[in-house]
């Protein structure tokens, strides 16, 4: 068996230069698209169910395209076609979304961009685990973060800089203000940009090659499924049982994407122990009952990782607006201020995950991959609780340092965790339904978080973050069960990123 060969630091730059477009694209969502919905007359309470499209196209959409990537070689290679198809659909996206003239249409729009983006997030992660050896994956997966980092700081921040050189940053009733759009715009053309340089400066090794290299887990036996029926029927009854108990109380519609969900999935797993198929929706659903137990470990990590991180996303602009600046109002000049200072705390907790890129590695060899990713988690927290606290928007930065740690942390070192143990045959798959309990935690956001804030801190968006805090201590715990492996190799050239 042949050994996967090592890369120079250049080609390792090539295969992850597509994110920087990618994250250009998903640093406008996050920054501006609670915005939009404000500005179109979107209440408080509709916000997590307007963004409730994003997690639910993730969690269709990947596990299906890392399949179908999986059991793809033609001419322009396997992953390849897949980044440019999806940086494609993007640029549409981004292009229509913020001349939409309803909520409804902005809704619709986040839905197809969350869609596109996706087309080309994961099989960009499996191909940079395809192409590296086992000793440069931290390594790859750090610039991918650097990469992350630097897209998003460019997006975030982009309204907050048009607005200094004199663009109009307030916009009439139901009319998007131009800085935004204009910065919507420019994501287009950097994605299509960045994707294009990934496609054309680098190669991919067919599938019998890479099943050849020694560092190469073996294909798994795949699990026996006849028993899947068990976890199916109590998520059935749990979910069905929660969609009854919703209706009997009238209790917020929002939870019954929680409990339909359950439901649904019950339903599945009930399917895989009796169906005969061996079509590609019976083979996802096996790989996920069967899933490698790091993989197991790891999901609870991610739930309360990203649960915060989308409570972030949504509720930082009605905080800061609301707190800092003193105005709900869309169509104030206060609120258009605090809506793009914003976009300035999210550019600054990307770059300062720029810098955390640089000094994971050497976290990583002083204290390991495990206790590295906890201390940056709990960093993480204190920035999210710290917003309970903090009056001046100046001090956020503050706070947006330890946002930066935990994200760059959240960014790479599970995928690295999670790397080495996946067989080349199914690395496409596995990243896909990994996605899973990424998309499976903005879900269970976007359901509870607003009858939380509701019900229990009168409607107060800062609380949304203050949850947050204290889901990613829990995660820091939870990363405490993951096994850590042997010592990981990590190139001096990880410094220079």
């Amino acid at each position: 068996m042949s050994t996967r060969p090592t890369l120079s630091f250049r080609q390792i730059w090539n295969i992850s230069f597509g994110f920087l477009g990618i994250q250009f694209a998903y640093g406008l969502q996050n920054a501006d698209v609670s915005r939009i919905f404000q500005t179109l007359g979107a209440r408080m309470q509709q916000i997590p169910l307007l963004w409730v499209a994003a997690p639910l196209t993730g969690l269709l959409v990947q596990p299906l395209i890392g399949y179908a990537s999986d059991h793809t070689w033609g001419r322009f290679g396997r992953r390849r076609p897949y980044f440019l198809v999806g940086a494609i659909l993007t640029t549409l996206a981004l292009l229509a979304m913020p001349d939409s003239p309803t909520l409804w249409v902005a809704a619709l729009m986040l839905w197809v961009l969350d869609a596109s983006v996706n087309i080309s997030m994961e099989p960009f992660r499996a191909f940079v685990a395809d192409q590296l050896p086992a000793s440069q994956r931290p390594l790859g997966f750090v610039v991918q973060s650097f990469f992350i980092g630097l897209g998003a700081v460019l997006a975030s921040m982009l309204p907050w800089v048009l607005a200094k050189l004199g663009v109009a940053n307030v916009a009439p009733a139901g009319e998007i203000p131009a800085t935004v759009r204009i910065a919507f715009y420019t994501g287009g053309a950097v994605l299509v940009g960045a994707v294009l340089w990934t496609v054309l400066s680098t190669r991919e090794y067919p599938p019998e090659r890479l099943r050849a290299f020694a560092d190469s887990p073996a294909m798994r036996e795949e699990a026996d499924v006849s028993r899947a029926w068990r976890p199916g029927l109590l998520m059935l009854a749990v979910g069905v049982a929660g969609v009854l108990l919703i209706h009997h109380f009238s209790l917020s519609g929002q939870l019954y994407l929680l409990t339909a969900g359950l439901a649904v999935a019950g339903a599945l797993y009930l399917w895989l122990s009796r169906t005969r198929s061996r079509g590609m929706a019976r083979q996802v659903m096996a790989d996920l009952y069967g899933m490698p137990e790091p993989m197991r470990r790891l999901a609870w990590v991610q739930f309360f990782s990203w649960f915060p991180m989308f409570a972030l996303w949504l509720y930082t602009t009605p905080t800061v607006t609301a707190v800092q600046f003193g105005s709900s109002n869309p169509l104030s000049a206060a609120y258009n201020a605090g809506a793009n200072w914003v976009g300035v705390l999210f550019g600054a907790y990307n770059g300062f995950a720029m810098l955390a890129a640089v000094l994971i590695p050497l976290m990583v060899r002083k204290a390991g991959l495990r206790w590295s990713h906890v201390i940056n988690l709990t960093l993480a927290a204190l920035g999210l609780l710290s917003f309970a606290w903090i009056r001046n928007p100046q001090w956020l930065l503050l706070s947006m340092l330890g946002v930066g740690f935990g994200w760059a942390s959240i960014l790479s070192l599970p995928y690295t965790l999670l790397a080495d143990n996946l067989p080349a045959e199914k690395m496409g798959v596995y990243m896909g339904m990994f996605n899973f309990f990424v998309t499976i935690p903005q879900i269970s956001a976007a359901s509870v978080l607003g009858v939380l804030l509701h019900v229990f801190f009168g409607d107060q968006p800062v609380f949304a973050l203050v949850l947050g805090g204290a889901s990613l201590l829990i995660a820091g715990a939870c990363t405490l069960r993951v096994a850590e492996p042997g010592a990981v190799a990590v190139p001096v050239a990880a410094r220079e990123a």
